[in-house]
């Protein structure tokens, strides 16, 4: 894999700035889409899945 971890958290730091400033615009959704991308071919993509899938069962059971 080219990017590192430290790629990848550059790129979160940057859209967590241009999210809470406001100022998204095409370019910096192409930025978010590729850090996704990157972001689920890391070892951070199975624990991340596994969070996420448990919030959503934990939530339909309670919906339920």
């Amino acid at each position: 894999m080219v990017f590192s971890v430290s790629a990848l958290v550059l790129f979160a730091i940057i859209l967590i700035i241009l999210i809470r400033n406001k100022t998204m615009k095409l370019a910096h959704a192409i930025l978010g889409a590729l850090f996704g991308f990157f972001l689920a071919q890391s070892s951070a993509a199975s624990p991340l899945q596994d969070f996420f899938s448990q919030i959503a069962k934990t939530l339909n059971d309670l919906a339920s």
